[in-house]
């Protein structure tokens, strides 16, 4: 080391109160040194101009955000694209100095759930994810509250919960929604109706659910519900549901899928020898459902933009780090009605 270099770190350590030894530490990075021991630093060498203005801020500024998203494994189309999205996000969430991964867990498993969040909270400072409704899930998300991390619940909501907030739509209004779309294409024709939800323990398909059955009840009492299947998202149970239900029902004009598959119900109205087909209504705008869309087979689907919903974790998480509240200048999640003439 240069004679002036040794001076200025001497000169670094005395304004700092700290040794030359740490010193170099801070500026070479060479071992770990607590955070206001560092800034001090840091801020010590700047005054002594010791360091570029650029040098300085990059090092004062702090390592990225760790955030973890916990996505359902399996093959739900929407969930895949969200996924792709948040890998592939770079540009877009570069000004919120965030790093992002993506994790694929079983969704329908509280234990697993539970297991998933702690090890993944570890080392994260925030962690989303679409919430299993359970004890143990609960448990789970006050437990990494407690600790310090940022929990977002996200597409379904957990009750009673510690998490900083929920990003998605209103899932009450979206069955609703759903409801409204049925029964105004269906116009005079009576009949059965049904729906196929992922699982009635996600919070957001039961509030889609109740949404659905509500709206039904006041608004169109020519149309009876005749009750609601589970297919855990995945499309070929979808379609051995909806082809049961078109068996046990032959007055079924309308089918709702709540969560993901829809594709398997297409499969399953396609193969049908009438006229006319049950009005089909979906849910995440995917390549299969736009091919649904296109030929006829569904008539709507109801869609929560992935960009937008990442966006806003995003963006909740930066409120949570600088002190600001959760929800601070981020927009609620829209339910956005696709169909066939309004495809983007």
């Amino acid at each position: 080391m240069e004679p002036a270099a040794r001076s200025r770190i001497a000169d670094i350590a005395r304004a700092a109160g700290v040794s030359t030894a740490t010193v170099d530490r801070v500026l070479h990075g060479r071992l770990a040194v607590r955070p206001a021991t560092a800034q001090r630093v840091l801020k010590a060498a700047g005054e002594l101009r010791y360091l570029p203005d650029q040098d300085l801020w990059r090092a004062l500024r702090p390592a990225p955000t760790e955030l973890a998203f916990l996505l359902p494994a399996g093959t739900n189309r929407y969930l895949r694209m969200l996924g792709d999205g948040i890998a592939g996000a770079g540009d877009a969430i570069a000004p919120f100095h965030v790093h992002c991964r993506v994790h694929t867990i079983d969704s329908f498993d509280p234990v697993r759930v539970a297991a998933a969040l702690r090890r993944h909270g570890r080392s994260a400072q925030g962690l989303a994810f679409m919430a299993l409704e359970h004890p143990r899930v609960r448990e789970a998300v006050d437990e990494l509250v407690e600790r310090g991390v940022h929990v977002l619940t996200l597409i379904s909501d957990l009750a009673e919960s510690r998490r900083a907030a929920y990003v998605g739509m209103d899932n009450r209004a979206a069955g609703r929604t759903a409801a409204t779309l049925i029964g105004r294409f269906l116009g005079p024709r009576t009949g059965s109706v049904a729906m196929i939800a992922g699982s009635l323990a996600y919070r957001g398909h039961e509030e889609r659910e109740m949404g659905f059955l509500g709206r039904m009840q006041e608004q169109f009492p020519g149309l009876r519900v005749v009750g609601v299947r589970e297919g855990r998202d995945d499309a070929d149970t979808n379609e051995r549901h909806a082809r049961a239900l078109l068996r046990q029902h032959p007055d079924l004009v309308g089918l709702y899928n709540i969560g993901g598959g829809a594709e398997g119900v297409g499969r399953a109205l396609k193969s049908l020898r009438r006229a006319v087909r049950p009005v089909f209504v979906a849910h995440g705008l995917t390549p299969d459902t736009r091919a649904l869309l296109i030929d006829g087979t569904l008539d709507a689907v109801i869609n929560q933009h992935p960009q937008t919903m990442l966006l806003n974790c995003v963006r909740i998480f930066g409120n949570l780090r600088d002190g600001r509240g959760a929800t601070a200048g981020v927009e609620p999640v829209r339910i956005g009605i696709v169909l066939r003439e309004n495809l983007p």
